[in-house]
């Protein structure tokens, strides 16, 4: 890409009045480059069955083809039209509650014929209309799709070819692997197969999600192999990717597996919202950032974040920018709000965009205004940066839903407590606030890609099959090191709970062994951590102090494996009557390199203690700063390096920059090695260094 995005959502067709030449002269006096359109809005396209009218999405297109601005055109297939639902009623979602009624977005069956046959004629009537204008620079294909937990008749008998395929026609096989004969679930012939909606199987109902997130890639490459038809050469295809949604963007999806999914693009986008104001961390700009960066290890576009959202949102005076800036520091190419102006009348009302109600500057619309300024003039140092990073971060789908099946607190009470998510966002968020930048790596991921890293960090990786313990394994064996969390190996793919010792196959380079796992009740931990070249240390983790940065005592919490080790060291260990003989966590020389095993959750100061030692085991650099002071680093089109200062507080924050001599771009002077940074409330410094 040759130049940074700067744009928002632009939705002509929801004005209260016809205000385009307005919005233009708005757009361009921000520094605003690029509107995405078209994606809301099939029944504004097709009003009725076959009568087509684009005459909104041209009007926008020609208005910017003459402002100079880009335009991203969406496909309109994420909200169905009325007369549709009319005719073919079963278009709509049949789920576990039972058939959607009309009203919201996403509520369709995104594998229905009748479905399918309309969203692909109005695609091709759109793309006939848009690709061939100079304007377009790229498409979208379809809005934050997921499988809106589609189950309906059609979708279980393709699960019931899906399933045949996979046992070979073996149903012995597939009852053997999910465990059927409990509770009479055994199935003899496939045309006895239950719903599967009322399934109490985990391995059973576990396979229909993984089976339920492939229509989401195949729906996707679908609309993305229509669109190739039309598209030219220099036009992208992408698609805004979400997370688990927990009043804002926070973990893995559960409903897409991003990884296989954005197999259909030629490149990847992501939806990034966060809490703001005093609430105002980076974690979810840089977890999203990160991931989505991964996926094709390669730029990204940001394609929906927040202006003033919700009212909780709207943000101190500096945010904008510093999150603006942020999104480029984990190698965005684009910031994109939702939306441009707010809606007088929907569902969305609240949910405010750069230009409030009454479509005046607010302190919000100016900030864009210096954004825009600085990228016209900085831009060309920013846009493509280059990241290598140390440590990966293996995540996992089906980890997840097993985890959601069998929950880390589960007890005869329910299952209930954490789930996935909470341990990846709670050894992210650590690294974070250390400053470790990271990628991420997938069950699909090559040896070779784990060999790119100095540390690759495994949390609750609960369902794996084999063939990735056994990655794992050689990984450590060549030199890599690996820190793995509780509840990691324990089921197979399907589910299917190893009757060898646990961690089953990763037992091998862990060099531990457990039989027992419980909860913790005041239960502490005591012991050293080495440093980097296996010497025990004053890091010590005992008593009233936690590694000198907390009076708190060091805890377990949550959940428990009661460790015992091999071949391993144990570094710490449980300081209660009953359990003082297990290892808490535990430290394995194994080949060539080192794998540690943490068997319980902790406060966030001392998994960052525990952190400190197995990055410095595998060699890999700290820094010294801390958040709120955040520290991203890159390498642009001309080969120097970026180094972005972010301070994440409403107090000014110093950094010393020990890199480089460089300059600093915002204000165009030149920077020292050594020399000590003044970062404003909310504010942030970008220094490009010399070499």
């Amino acid at each position: 890409m040759k130049e940074l995005l700067f744009g928002a959502a632009y939705y002509d067709e929801y004005m209260p009045y016809d205000r385009l030449t307005q919005d233009v002269e708005m757009m361009k006096k921000a520094g605003i480059n690029t509107v995405r359109i078209a994606e809301s809005t099939w029944s504004t396209c097709e009003p009725q069955e076959g009568v087509f009218d684009f005459s909104h999405v041209i009007r926008v297109m020609d208005a910017m083809e003459e402002a100079g601005i880009h335009v991203i055109i969406g496909t309109p297939t994420y909200a169905v039209p009325s007369w549709m639902v009319k005719d073919y009623p079963d278009v709509l979602v049949t789920t576990a509650k039972g058939r959607a009624l009309y009203g919201s977005r996403q509520i369709m069956d995104i594998t229905h014929p009748a479905y399918r046959f309309y969203a692909e004629r109005v695609i091709r009537k759109l793309m006939e209309c848009t690709a061939h204008r100079k304007c377009v620079i790229g498409f979208q294909v379809d809005n934050e799709t997921k499988h809106y937990g589609t189950a309906g008749e059609n979708v279980q008998q393709r699960f019931i070819k899906y399933l045949r395929k996979k046992f070979h026609d073996d149903l012995d096989a597939m009852n053997r692997e999910f465990g059927l004969d409990y509770w009479s679930n055994r199935i003899d012939a496939w045309e006895d197969f239950p719903d599967v909606r009322g399934t109490v199987n985990g391995s059973l109902g576990a396979e229909f999600e993984k089976f339920q997130r492939t229509l989401v890639d195949d729906f996707l490459a679908w609309q993305a192999d229509i669109v190739r038809e039309y598209k030219r050469e220099d036009q992208f295809i992408t698609h805004n990717f979400d997370f688990e949604w927990r009043g804002h963007s926070f973990g893995v999806q559960p409903e897409v597996n991003h990884y296989h999914a954005a197999r259909a693009l030629t490149i990847a986008g992501v939806d990034i919202y966060h809490p703001s104001q005093d609430e105002l961390t980076g974690a979810e700009i840089a977890f999203g950032g990160d991931m989505t960066r991964s996926l094709k290890q390669d730029n990204y576009l940001m394609i929906e974040t927040q202006a003033q959202g919700w009212p909780g949102w709207t943000p101190y005076k500096g945010q904008l920018r510093l999150q603006a800036y942020s999104h480029l520091a984990s190698g965005a190419n684009s910031v994109m709000y939702w939306h441009w102006h707010s809606i007088h009348n929907s569902m969305e009302t609240y949910w405010k965009g750069l230009l409030g109600h009454d479509f005046q500057e607010n302190a919000t619309y100016r900030e864009a205004c210096t954004i825009g300024r600085e990228w016209k003039k900085i831009g060309s140092h920013l846009v493509n940066l280059r990241k290598k990073n140390q440590v990966a971060i293996l995540v996992s789908n089906e980890a997840l839903t097993g985890l959601n099946w069998f929950g880390i607190e589960a007890s005869a009470a329910g299952n209930h407590g954490i789930r996935y998510n909470d341990v990846l966002r709670w050894i992210y968020d650590a690294l974070y606030e250390m400053n470790i930048e990271c990628d991420f790596l997938w069950p699909a991921s090559t040896s070779a890609d784990f060999a790119r890293y100095r540390a690759v960090i495994v949390p609750a990786l609960y369902a794996a099959p084999e063939e990735l313990l056994h990655r794992l394994n050689r990984y450590v064996e060549e030199g890599g090191t690996l820190f793995a969390t509780f509840k990691t190996a324990f089921a197979n793919e399907n589910l299917k709970v190893s009757h060898e010792l646990q961690p089953h196959i990763l037992h091998e380079c862990l060099g531990v062994h457990y039989h027992q796992f419980t909860f913790p009740r005041e239960v502490y931990l005591t012991g050293k951590l080495p440093d980097g070249q296996g010497e025990k240390t004053d890091r010590e983790v005992s008593g009233d102090n936690v590694l000198k940065n907390t009076a708190e005592k060091p805890e377990a919490r949550v959940f428990m494996e009661l460790l015992i080790p091999d071949s391993a060291e144990v570094l710490l260990s449980y300081e209660h009557a009953n359990w003082k003989e297990y290892a808490a966590l535990t430290r394995n020389i194994y080949g060539k390199g080192t794998a540690f095993y943490l068997g319980c959750t902790t406060d966030a100061d001392t998994l960052k203690t525990i952190l400190v030692s197995v990055l410095s085991a595998a060699g890999v650099s700290l820094p010294e700063e801390r958040f709120p002071v955040i520290v991203r680093k890159g390498t642009n089109d001309e080969g120097r390096t970026i180094r972005y200062y972010l301070n994440y507080s409403g107090q000014t924050q110093t950094v010393v920059h020990r890199s480089a001599a460089g300059m600093e771009l915002l204000c165009g002077r030149s920077v020292q090695t050594g020399e000590e940074l003044t970062l404003e409330p909310w504010g942030f410094c970008i220094v490009e260094e010399d070499r």
